[in-house]
C-alpha cells in the first residue's frame, strides 16, 4: 500500500480480487460473531444476567434455539456480494488517491498522515454511496428473524425488489448518512496501519512490502482496534437505521439521525451507543488480521506471479524513465561492464532497468 510505479490496469485488478478474496475469508469466519454484534446494536442487551461473557454466549445459544446453525450465517449473502464492489472501489480509489497525492509524500514512497487521511477517507465516501444497498439487505436479513409480523425476505434480490417497493429508492440508502460519518474509521485506520507498517519495518532494517505475516497482524489489529474504539457510537446509530425499515412503532421507529441519536440517548444513556461494542472489538481484531494480513499475501503473490509492470523502471520524482536509456552513471557503468565482460570478467551484468528495484531491495 505504498506510493510506488504509477497504477494501471493489472494493479486495480489485483487490489480488487486481493481485497475481495481477503474480505471473503474474513466474513466467512466471523460472520456468528457479526450477526450477534448487529443484534446487539439493534435490539440490546438480550434478559439474562450480566455477568461477565454471558451476553455472547446467552445471544449465540438463543440463536442457535430460535433459527438453528443456520442464524449465525444470515445476512453472509449479501456481505458476500458486497465485498468485490465495495474493496473494488475501495481501493481503486484509495490508490489513485495516493498517486494525486504522492507529492505529500516524504520521497521515500510514504505518504504523509495527513494525505494518508484524505485517500482513506475520499475511497471511504466513495465506497459507502456505491455500496450501501447491500449493506442495507446485509442487515435486514441479519435481524429478520427477531422482527415479528414481517414477512421474510427470502433472497437478496427479493430483499431488493422488496425494499423499492415499500420503502422507495430511498429505503435503499437509509443509514448512508451514518455511514457516511462512520468514514472517520477508516480515516484513522488505514493512515494508523500504514504508519505501524513504517515504524516496524524501519524497526526491522527492511521495507514494507517484505514485512512478515506476524507484523502485518501487529499492524492491522493494533489500528483496527483504535479506529473502532473511536468510532464505535456511528455503527450503532447506522444499524438502527438500517434495520427499522417499515417499523411504525413510535418508540423504535426514528425520524433521522438527529432523532435517532435522541431517543437512544435517552432510553440507554451513553452505554446505548456502545452496545455490542466488546462483541465487536472481538470480532473485528481478528477480522482485521485476517483481512489485512490476507490481502497483503494475496497481492504480494499475484505481484509476484504477474508483475504488472514488466517494461518500466521505477518512477524518478513522478515521472517514468524509458527502460534502456542509460544516462550519466548509468552509462558509465555500463561502458564499463561491456570493457569487462570482453576481458572475460566475472563480474556480474545488472540490467539498468532493475537498478532502482536492487537499491530498494525489491
Amino acid at each position: 500500500m505504498t506510493v510506488g510505479e504509477p497504477r494501471n490496469g493489472r494493479d486495480i485488478i489485483y487490489d480488487a480480487v486481493s481485497g475481495a478474496s481477503a474480505g471473503a475469508i474474513s466474513a466467512t469466519l466471523m460472520s456468528p460473531l457479526d450477526v450477534i454484534k448487529t443484534r446487539l446494536q439493534v435490539y440490546g442487551l438480550p434478559d439474562v444476567p450480566r455477568n461477565k461473557g454471558s451476553v455472547i454466549v446467552t445471544s449465540f445459544q438463543n440463536i442457535i434455539k430460535n433459527e438453528g446453525a443456520r442464524g449465525l450465517y444470515r445476512g453472509l449473502s449479501p456481505t458476500l456480494a458486497a465485498l468485490l464492489p465495495n474493496w473494488a472501489v475501495y481501493f481503486a480509489v484509495y490508490g489513485q488517491l495516493k498517486e494525486l497525492l504522492d507529492s505529500h509524500g516524504d520521497g521515500m514512497g510514504h505518504l504523509s498522515f495527513g494525505a494518508n487521511m484524505i485517500a482513506a477517507s475520499g475511497a471511504g465516501a466513495a465506497t459507502a454511496i456505491t455500496t450501501n444497498p447491500l449493506w442495507v439487505v446485509k442487515t435486514r436479513l441479519q435481524t429478520q428473524g427477531m422482527r415479528v409480523g414481517v414477512v421474510p425476505y427470502k433472497s437478496i434480490s427479493s430483499a431488493l425488489r422488496r425494499i423499492v417497493h415499500e420503502e422507495g429508492f430511498r429505503g435503499l440508502y437509509s443509514g448512508l448518512l451514518p455511514s457516511l460519518a462512520g468514514i472517520s474509521h477508516v480515516a484513522i485506520q488505514f493512515p494508523a496501519y500504514e504508519k505501524i507498517k513504517l515504524y516496524l519495518a524501519e524497526r526491522d532494517h527492511t521495507t514494507t512490502n517484505d514485512l512478515s505475516p506476524g507484523k502485518l497482524a501487529i499492524a492491522s489489529s493494533m489500528s483496527k482496534v483504535l479506529a473502532s474504539l473511536m468510532t464505535y457510537p456511528h455503527e450503532v446509530i447506522r444499524s438502527r437505521l438500517q434495520e427499522q425499515g417499515q417499523n411504525r412503532n413510535p418508540e423504535n421507529h426514528y425520524a433521522g439521525v438527529v432523532d435517532c441519536v435522541k431517543k437512544v440517548f435517552q432510553k440507554e444513556g451513553v452505554a446505548g451507543f456502545y452496545r455490542g461494542c466488546a462483541t465487536n472489538l472481538i470480532r473485528t481484531t481478528p477480522s482485521a488480521v485476517i483481512t489485512f494480513t490476507s490481502y497483503e499475501m494475496i497481492n504480494r503473490f499475484l505481484q509476484h506471479v504477474l508483475p504488472p509492470h514488466k517494461t518500466r523502471s521505477k518512477p524518478t520524482n513522478g515521472k517514468m524513465k524509458p527502460p534502456l536509456e542509460p544516462s550519466g552513471n548509468d552509462a558509465t557503468d555500463l561502458q564499463i561492464s561491456k570493457m569487462r565482460s570482453n576481458n572475460h570478467s566475472p563480474r556480474t551484468f545488472i540490467p539498468l532497468g532493475n537498478q532502482d528495484q536492487v537499491r530498494n531491495g525489491q
